[in-house]
């Protein structure tokens, strides 16, 4: 009789457990909840407590519980304190067990291999007297098959739902060629696996962004020698700290071509990483490498082209502008542009490279007083080695500085041989420029130094060709046009001709070449005296010429008499010089032919009167030869 209603006892267990199984979609906990639950009803016992073995942890942890109150401390031994011992215990169960002294009953599960489980029962000591070994053994095989099943099954869920994940992910890798997205991805697929652990990607490229995720540089001199070991190797390392109780994976992102950073899992409150997870991180960690290295090479790729774009288009407008202040203000705002620069200028040196000259175009720092210690000092090094500069902390260097720029990009100007200037990019950040940046400036630099020759060798000969060869001044063919257009332009204007007085004296008494000299004297006096708008040239012989676009009589006048007087003062041999001024009024139907007239009359009445004179157009005179 005994025996038929323990085999009752028995089935009615295996078919509550085989519901259990057979309902599919209970997780883990609730399986477990229901199967303390069942023994607690056919035991009639108080409560029943399951403690689930982990190895991972070398303990054991309460994984379900009969009590209201999961969180209730238990008076006694913990099982944890208990683990070596009861695994040493050949019996599947305890009767009243020693070790633990608040249970009753203590079923072992896989007693004969590792503890796999604890199920600690709280009864009536009277029922426990009831209950037959055989029957307790019976229902610890029943609990142990049934634990083993839920876990298989749990587990294979698990793994079920992390490879789906894994599948996710990898579809999102292939859909994307964002970094931001990939790194993100994989920081949000362990999270969700693995909400516990903490997790850090160590990557080995430069990187900016990623906002809001765990990103960490991944340096040759690091102290994680670990997090080394494992990109060099490109091996799986594992660091477990017995102090901090924490065990470490360390993944490496492994692409076809390198690897590309490490991926940082950490497990806390364990001893030694779960091998049950090893091997789903080590497919995300390859999967996300592959695609790292994916979205690195197609980033490459648009920088390239986008590279190449820029040179193209630089170029092309390098070819078809040739005036050198615009080559230089295109060159300058595509570079601040592209390079995220503050600063650029362009520095042209002299033949013997003593001196140098900040091309306009260029920012205006580098017209100011500070800009010379940088150039300076940059100047000089590009001198020694004729190699471009890449500098990431330059500020140590300029001393008594304001402002401190520390990142530095330098790239001579080379043309046939010669060093010509250098273009000089700065930013106020370390380390702000990277690598391939300076590569891209070198290549722009090399495809425009080219067009800079071209545009000043053009400008040179505009110059030369508009220029007197002697006196520096412009020539009489430019001083017609620009005072045609301003008779078309402007409202009014003067021109004063000015010739030496007894020229052909200093000739015979000096030679020519005093006489050139002169001539040089009185452009000079020429050039200090009038306004970078108005235009000093060479008239013809030992005649020059002014022309005061906008300019009254009045101010015509002034001009005139202030530079008879410096002529008289700074000139050697000393000369004087006679000077005829006209002007022209919009509306009085002048042309530069009828201008030029009167003051070629006035200076021919300052030259029979007396020379040494200001003469305006028959109608007024200043002599000068009273002074004298």
């Amino acid at each position: 009789m005994e025996e038929l209603i323990e085999r009752e006892i028995i089935v009615e267990l295996k078919s509550r457990f085989f519901d259990v199984i057979s309902m599919g979609k209970l997780s883990l906990a609730e399986s477990l909840a229901r199967m303390v639950t069942l023994l607690k009803e056919l035991l009639q016992a108080t409560e029943v407590d399951f403690y689930k073995s982990e190895e991972w942890k070398q303990g054991m942890a309460l994984e379900a519980t009969t009590r209201s109150d999961p969180n209730v401390k238990i008076s006694g031994c913990s099982p944890e304190c208990c683990i070596g011992k009861l695994s040493e215990t050949p019996q599947s169960f305890l009767k009243n067990p020693a070790l633990l002294p608040q249970y009753d009953v203590v079923f072992v599960l896989d007693a004969k291999e590792n503890v796999k489980g604890l199920c600690a029962i709280q009864m009536n000591s009277a029922l426990v007297g009831r209950l037959s070994d055989r029957l307790l053994e019976r229902i610890v095989d029943e609990c142990g098959l049934f634990v083993k099943k839920i876990y298989t099954l749990a587990e294979t869920m698990e793994e079920e739902k992390r490879y789906k994940q894994l599948f996710r992910v990898t579809k999102k890798f292939h859909s994307t060629m964002d970094m931001d997205v990939v790194l993100g991805e994989i920081i949000s697929t362990l999270r969700e696996v693995y909400p516990a652990f903490t997790y850090f990607l160590l990557l080995s490229h430069d990187h900016k962004g990623y906002e809001g995720l765990p990103v960490k540089d991944l340096e040759y001199n690091s102290d994680n020698e670990t997090a080394m070991q494992s990109y060099v190797s490109g091996e799986i390392q594992f660091e477990d700290l017995v102090i901090d109780k924490n065990s470490i994976m360390y993944a490496p992102l492994i692409g076809k071509q390198g690897v590309y950073g490490v991926l940082q899992v950490i497990a806390p409150n364990s001893l030694m990483f779960p091998q049950n997870e090893v091997e789903f991180i080590k497919l995300l960690a390859n999967t996300a490498g592959s695609a790292l290295e994916n979205a690195k090479l197609y980033e490459q790729s648009r920088k390239l082209v986008a590279d190449l774009q820029l040179i193209n288009e630089t170029s092309h407008q390098l070819n078809t502008s040739l005036r050198l202040t615009d080559t230089m203000k295109f060159i300058c705002n595509r570079i601040i542009k592209s390079f995220d620069a503050r600063e650029v200028g362009i520095i042209m040196l002299n033949k013997d490279h003593q001196e140098y000259s900040v091309l306009q175009g260029s920012t205006s720092f580098f017209f100011s007083k500070e800009a010379a210690n940088y150039i300076v000092n940059v100047a000089k090094r590009v001198k020694e080695e004729l190699d471009p500069l890449f500098i990431g902390d330059f500020s140590s260097d300029i001393e008594g500085a304001s402002s401190h720029f520390c990142s530095v990009m330098c790239v001579p100007m080379i043309q046939s041989g010669d060093l010509m200037g250098f273009a000089l990019v700065m930013h106020e950040k370390p380390y702000h420029f990277a690598f391939d940046t300076f590569k891209l400036l070198q290549s722009l630099i090399h495809h425009s130094t080219l067009a800079f020759t071209n545009s000043m060798l053009r400008e040179e000969l505009e110059r030369m060709v508009v220029t007197d060869h002697l006196t520096k001044l412009y020539t009489r063919g430019y001083l017609d046009d620009k005072m045609n257009l301003s008779l078309l332009e402007d409202a009014q204007g003067t021109f004063i001709l000015i010739d030496i007085d007894n020229f052909k004296r200093v000739n015979d008494q000096y030679g020519h070449q005093v006489g050139d000299e002169v001539l040089i004297q009185l452009a000079q006096q020429i050039a200090k005296n009038i306004r970078s708008t108005d235009i000093g040239a060479r008239w013809g012989g030992e005649e020059l010429a002014i022309y005061l676009p906008g300019a009254p009589l009045e101010t015509g006048v002034m001009i005139a008499n202030r530079l008879a007087e410096k002529v008289k003062k700074h000139t050697d041999p000393n000369v004087t010089i006679s000077c005829g001024v006209s002007t022209w009024i919009r509306g009085q139907n002048d042309t530069s032919k009828t201008v030029f007239k009167r003051a070629d009359q006035a200076l021919y009445q300052a030259k029979g009167s007396g020379k040494n004179k200001v003469v305006i157009q028959n109608e007024y005179q200043f002599d000068f030869s009273k002074k004298i």
